[in-house]
């Protein structure tokens, strides 16, 4: 594998960012290792932080390299703050830069598949729902998103409260002063809308711990999910907010992925 960690330019945020990129490289005598490419043109995981966290940190507290060593997939991980993958009411344009900038920077700098059978997201909790919102607001660009412990029910997070008082300075400066319920930023709508259309639907995953503080939103957002006609693989166990969890999980999801068993109905 090839590890490349990228500085570059965002037109879209005004400033310069990263973003950490693994490649496939066939090897045949490194110790230790089975390395695997599939061609010229890479499938491609897009690997979504956490809240607290950085474009370095699935690769700092698990073994994802290793991990997708043998699958011949590219995974980028980007960096986006905390800015729940959102075109911030102050600050910057993330969702812009992460649905639309970043892919097509990435496939610039480097080999990667634009065939949405070979493009996939993930991400953990802000992650998750960073994930989930690519695969529904652009289902014509993903074959499958998944969260693991992801914040899927924004509406009511603990960011949030029900009365327009009770929103936290942080999520005023993500989303305003508004609600989102309803909007393209609430997931649970977004399985409506994506439900109703005739267009492509991903594929979904989600995982999250019983002792996670994020279980309940997890729940809501499992039994919206069930109203629907969309393909969710739904994973619970003992679990809680953390890297041991999520080093577990991430390999569910890795076997997950329809690395080529996407139908052409799908497409």
């Amino acid at each position: 594998m090839a590890l490349i960690e990228c500085k570059f330019y965002s037109e879209v945020l005004g400033l310069n960012t990263s973003m950490t990129v693994i490649l496939p490289q066939q090897t045949t005598t490194q110790i230790g290792m089975s390395n695997v490419s599939r061609g010229n043109l890479h499938p491609t995981l897009y690997l979504l932080h956490g809240l607290s966290d950085d474009d370095s940190i699935w690769l700092r507290r698990t073994s994802i390299e290793r991990y997708v060593a043998q699958m011949g997939i590219a995974v980028v991980m980007p960096q986006v703050h905390r800015s729940f993958y959102t075109d911030m009411a102050a600050g910057g344009q993330y969702w812009t830069f992460i649905s639309e900038e970043l892919p097509a920077l990435a496939r610039s700098f480097f080999p990667l598949s634009a065939k949405r059978e070979d493009n996939f997201v993930a991400g953990l909790s802000m992650g998750g729902y960073g994930a989930i919102k690519l695969g529904l607001r652009k289902p014509e660009d993903w074959a499958a998103a998944a969260s693991l412990s992801g914040a899927l029910d924004m509406a009511h997070n603990f960011l949030n409260g029900e009365e327009p008082s009770q929103k936290t300075k942080e999520y005023v400066q993500i989303f305003g002063d508004k609600d989102i319920a309803g909007t393209p930023e609430d997931l649970l709508w977004l399985l409506k809308e994506v439900n109703r259309s005739k267009g492509p639907k991903p594929l979904l995953y989600q995982c999250c711990g019983t002792e996670d503080f994020l279980y309940e939103d997890n729940q809501t957002f499992r039994k919206a999910c069930s109203k629907t006609k969309l393909s969710l693989t739904y994973e619970e166990g003992p679990g809680e907010h953390e890297w041991g969890y999520w080093d577990t999980k991430i390999r569910d999801v890795l076997n997950w992925l329809p690395l080529g068993k996407v139908k052409s109905a799908d497409l």
